[in-house]
């Protein structure tokens, strides 16, 4: 989470990030943290959500996404 300071990050840098290849991410993460409103897509990447931030016990940055 803190590798990108909050800000948009496109889905291969996230697949990266995670050790899985990015049609993994697309199809089977992705939609299941964006039910759980944790993640968001936005024009520039994908940002996960205050909700993500507070399950997770962490600060979210400053100007996080809402959702």
């Amino acid at each position: 989470v803190s590798d990108f300071g909050g800000g948009p990050v496109g889905l291969a840098e996230l697949a990266s990030a995670l050790g899985e290849y990015p049609d993994a991410v697309a199809e089977t993460y992705e939609p299941f943290l964006m039910r759980l409103r944790f993640l968001v897509r936005t024009p520039t990447g994908r940002v996960a959500t205050p909700a993500a931030y507070e399950y997770l016990g962490l600060p979210g940055p400053s100007g996080a996404a809402t959702g």
